[in-house]
C-alpha cells in the first residue's frame, strides 16, 4: 500500500469514528443500510465471494435466495461497522442492554472455577459488542490478539479502540503472544479469539459444511497446555437493536491421543459449533474472503477463450488485515491477511471504507 493510500485509509476510518458516533442511532442505522445496499448493487468481489460462501452454507439456495442472503449479509456487515464506530460513545447501560446471550453460565461457572476460560468465535455479527458486554455487564476484562495493520496509525486506532472497551490487546507476534495468553489463563483469566479462518500451514484441517477448511490450532492448544475451559460462542442479529448470542457447552480435551490428534478433534468440535450458528443465521456471517481449500487450489489450464489469472491459479484477492483482528492463531500462524475477527477492509465491497492491505 502506498503512503498516500495508507494516509487515506487511516483518515477514512478516523472520519467514521469521529462522525458516525455522533449521529443519532436511527440515522446511523439508515446510513449503514444505504452504504450496504449501494455496495450490494455494485456486485464487487466481496459481495460475490459472500454469495459463494453462502452457497456452501445453504446448498439448496437458488440464485434469488443467494442474492437476498448477500444483501442481508451486507446489511449485517454494515450494522457491525455502524455499531463499532458508535460503541465508544455508548453508555454502560446501552452496552449492557445491547447484547442478550444465552447460557452464560458456561462462562461464569468456568471463571468461578479459577482455571481460565477461552472463548472462540466465528465472524458472526459484532464481536466487539460482545466483548464490550463482557467487560461491562460481567465486569470481566479479557485478553485478545490483534494482527498488525498498515498504516501503523490505523493499527494504533484499533488497539486504542479495543483497549477503551476494556480489552487487553496483544500484537500477533508468534510464540510471545501465545505465552502471554497462556499466563493469563493460568492466572484464571479470560481469553477471546476469533477462530474460523486460518490459511497458514499450521492451520488445522476441518470438515466445514461438507468441505475441507483450515481453522487455527491456538484455542485447542491453549486449552491443552493450561487446563482452561474452551467455549465456542455464536452471535446473531434479529430485527431488534439487541444482538443475540449463545455460549455453547465446553469442548473437552480428549482423554487419549497425541497433541496433534487432540488438537484436530477439538478444532473440529469448534468448527461444528460454529457451523450450527452460521447455518441458523447465515446472513450474519461476515466472511467476504475465501475460506475453503477448494477455492484456493490451482485451477485447471483454461481452454481457449476462458479467463484465468496470470499464474493459472484461482485469484485469492488482496491480502487484507483485520481491524478487530483476533486471528485465533495465538502464535500458530495465520495467512497474514483477512484471518481475523469481523471484517475490515472491504474487498471492493464497501467503496467508502477503502481497503487497508
Amino acid at each position: 500500500m502506498s503512503g498516500a493510500r495508507e494516509r487515506l485509509t487511516d483518515a477514512l476510518y478516523g472520519l467514521g469514528w469521529s462522525t458516525v458516533k455522533k449521529l443519532p442511532e436511527p440515522a446511523a442505522v439508515r446510513l449503514g443500510r444505504t452504504v450496504a445496499d449501494l455496495a450490494w448493487r455494485q456486485r464487487g468481489n466481496g459481495v460475490l465471494r459472500l454469495e459463494a460462501n453462502y452457497a456452501r452454507v445453504v446448498p439448496d439456495a437458488g440464485p434469488e435466495r443467494l442474492a437476498a442472503l448477500s444483501r442481508a449479509g451486507m446489511r449485517s456487515y454494515l450494522r457491525y461497522w455502524m455499531e463499532s464506530f458508535r460503541l465508544p460513545a455508548w453508555s454502560a447501560d446501552r452496552v449492557r442492554g445491547g447484547f442478550a446471550p444465552q447460557d452464560v453460565h458456561h462462562l461464569t461457572d468456568g471463571l468461578a472455577a479459577g482455571n481460565g476460560v477461552i472463548l472462540a468465535l466465528p465472524h458472526l455479527a459484532n464481536w466487539d459488542l460482545a466483548g464490550a458486554w463482557v467487560t461491562t455487564a460481567l465486569e470481566t476484562p479479557f485478553t485478545t490478539v490483534a494482527e498488525r495493520l498498515k498504516p501503523e496509525t490505523l493499527y494504533d486506532r484499533f488497539v486504542a479502540y479495543r483497549e477503551g472497551l476494556g480489552m487487553e490487546v496483544l500484537p500477533h507476534s508468534g510464540g510471545a503472544a501465545f505465552g502471554t495468553l497462556a499466563r493469563r489463563l493460568r492466572a484464571g483469566g479470560l481469553v477471546c479469539l476469533v477462530a474460523d479462518r486460518d490459511l497458514s500451514s499450521s492451520g488445522v484441517a476441518v470438515d466445514f459444511f461438507g468441505e475441507t477448511a483450515r481453522m487455527p490450532a491456538g484455542p485447542a492448544l491453549l486449552a491443552q497446555q493450561t487446563g482452561a475451559l474452551l467455549l465456542p460462542v455464536t452471535l446473531w442479529y434479529d430485527d431488534s437493536p439487541v444482538m443475540r448470542g449463545r455460549v455453547h457447552p465446553p469442548v473437552e480435551v480428549p482423554a487419549s491421543g497425541t497433541r496433534t490428534e487432540k488438537t484436530s478433534v477439538m478444532t473440529q468440535a469448534l468448527a461444528d459449533a460454529f457451523a450450527s450458528g452460521i447455518a441458523d443465521h447465515p446472513e450474519d456471517w461476515h466472511m467476504l474472503q475465501r475460506l475453503w481449500l477448494a477455492d484456493l487450489e490451482p485451477r485447471r489450464a483454461p481452454a481457449d477463450g476462458e479467463g484465468a489469472g496470470a499464474d493459472g491459479t484461482a485469484p485469492t484477492g488482496p491480502r487484507r488485515p483485520v481491524p478487530n483482528g483476533t486471528d485465533g492463531g495465538a502464535g500458530t500462524g495465520t495467512d497474514g491477511g483477512a484471518a481475523g475477527a469481523a471484517p475490515t477492509g472491504t474487498d471492493g465491497a464497501v467503496p467508502a471504507a477503502g481497503e487497508p492491505s
